[in-house]
């Protein structure tokens, strides 16, 4: 009866859509903007955000494949001891893992891999905490952003995770 009286006039008594919300609908009722999400929400979306998340990997990964010797003298510079092996290991890393976020294979496990490492590289690399104030700035934005990483990382991770469950 209130919602009787408080619809306004010539209005017919069953709610539209705006009212009923989007679930309730039949899928070719949707609302616009439920519509553009679901277009915008495809396979190619989601490989391109996949694709945009492990770049920093598969440069990293493809640059110290290049010049090994630049990424022997990297690990020294961090003071990673044996300075090769470890070079030869970040190497495998970036890109086996992001090459498993990417191909679907065992996602989650590549995913977790590459946030476990980016979180030690940015205790390791980022160490804005014992810089100089003058370049504290920058090092302290990249190891918040390597943080971001690695939580985009663990989101990926999760989602894999359910969709395997069937959560």
């Amino acid at each position: 009866m209130a919602r009787t009286l408080l619809r306004a006039p010539g209005r017919a008594a069953d709610p539209g859509p705006t009212e009923r919300g989007n679930r309730e609908l039949p899928t070719g009722e949707r609302l616009p903007a439920a519509r553009c999400l679901n277009r915008c929400a495809t396979q190619a979306m989601h490989a391109l955000g996949l694709l945009l998340l492990c770049s920093a990997y598969l440069q990293g990964g493809y640059h110290k494949l290049r010049d090994f010797n630049g990424a022997i003298a990297e690990m020294q510079h961090f003071g990673l001891e044996p300075a090769a092996p470890m070079a030869a290991a970040v190497i495998v890393l970036e890109l086996g893992a992001a090459g498993m976020v990417l191909g679907g294979w065992h996602r989650w496990l590549g995913a977790m891999a590459l946030a476990a490492f980016t979180l030690l590289a940015s205790f390791v690399a980022n160490r804005f905490w014992a810089v100089e104030p003058a370049a504290r700035f920058m090092v302290e934005n990249a190891f918040f952003e390597h943080l971001g990483l690695a939580g985009g990382l663990l989101l990926v991770a999760w989602h894999d995770l359910r969709e395997r469950h069937g959560r």
